[in-house]
């Protein structure tokens, strides 16, 4: 399985690089919109790398507390330090940036970035596991809404999957929003 998802994420990086060159279009009005129907809730987004589509106008519109992913080690799922427009940032774990300092939050919804998703819900991500373990803990502590957010050129007919593998509810790109039963 690792063979085949490591096949899969090469074909994807490139397909969303060339995704990235041609722009996102309206992909975070569209983001922004689907998340105003979440109210206030707990919000987690990322602080875009490379050629990840940007969540940030989404996530700086969000009328509630909103957190970003600070890795705290390896096999380790995720926790989250609130975030707003202006924090100051440095430099975590591969790179991402984090708030130098602010509370943790436990996220409702949670913006999840991709290399690539299907029409069945499942992502492939950069093979940490971190979001699967985060999502699987969270979702055992009660109901957690998982957003995929990407180009639409990143979906694929079949993304590989074993049984760590954590479905999202939707996915939104600069095509609109589809959600998964």
């Amino acid at each position: 399985m690792n063979d085949i998802k490591s096949m899969a994420r090469e074909a994807a990086f490139a397909a969303r690089k060339a995704a990235f060159a041609a722009g996102q279009g309206q992909a975070a009005e569209i983001l922004a919109d689907y998340l105003a129907g979440q109210g206030g809730r707990v919000l987690a987004g990322y602080m875009p790398m490379r050629t990840e589509i940007d969540p940030l106008p989404a996530m700086a519109a969000h009328q509630g507390p909103v957190g970003v992913p600070v890795i705290i080690g390896k096999a380790q799922p995720l926790r989250f330090r609130e975030w707003s427009p202006g924090a100051k940032m440095v430099e975590g774990a591969f790179k991402a940036l984090i708030p130098e300092e602010g509370v943790w939050v436990e996220p409702e919804v949670l913006i999840v970035p991709l290399l690539a998703f299907d029409a069945r819900g499942y992502r492939l991500g950069y093979g940490g596991g971190f979001y699967d373990r985060t999502l699987e803990g969270l979702r055992a502590s009660g109901p957690v809404l998982a957003v995929g957010f990407a180009f639409s050129a990143q979906e694929v007919a079949q993304v590989p999957i074993d049984a760590t593998d954590q479905r999202l509810d939707a996915i939104v790109t600069e095509k609109g929003v589809t959600l998964f039963s």
